[in-house]
């Protein structure tokens, strides 16, 4: 299987930049209070770790969704293919965690609405870059 790894490390990128501007500038006290994290846990956290780990996985993401798209998609099929996945596949199965953890609508909707636009990001990239 081919895999063009300059637009998997761009793809893992964007979901990086995305989690950023996401968790940070957009919902960070909706998503912090939803999560029951207090001020001081989120600033005792490892920082490398979490940055570290989240674009690893962030990587592997992007490349087990590149061999799901094949070589022969273009841009706006994998933008199409990637929302399918960050909702249907990713935001459902966070929703029937939450269900069971009674965490609440306004997490699942804050991380299913982060991965459901880092996904459509992901298929985009890859189905623009061959």
């Amino acid at each position: 299987m081919e895999i063009n790894w300059l637009a998997v490390i761009a793809a893992a990128a964007s979901s990086f930049f995305l989690g950023g501007v996401w968790y940070s500038a957009l919902f960070a006290k909706p998503w912090q209070k939803a999560a029951g994290l207090s001020d001081e846990q989120i600033k005792s956290g490892n920082m490398a770790l979490i940055f570290g780990g989240s674009f690893v996985l962030a990587l592997i993401a992007s490349a087990s969704f590149a061999v799901f798209l094949g070589t022969q998609v273009d841009a706006m099929t994998g933008a199409l293919y990637g929302l399918t996945a960050g909702l249907c596949w990713v935001s459902a199965s966070f929703g029937i965690n939450y269900l069971f953890e009674r965490k609440s609508l306004a997490l699942w909707l804050i991380n299913g609405g982060y991965h459901t636009l880092q996904f459509t990001l992901i298929g985009l990239i890859l189905g623009a870059w061959h």
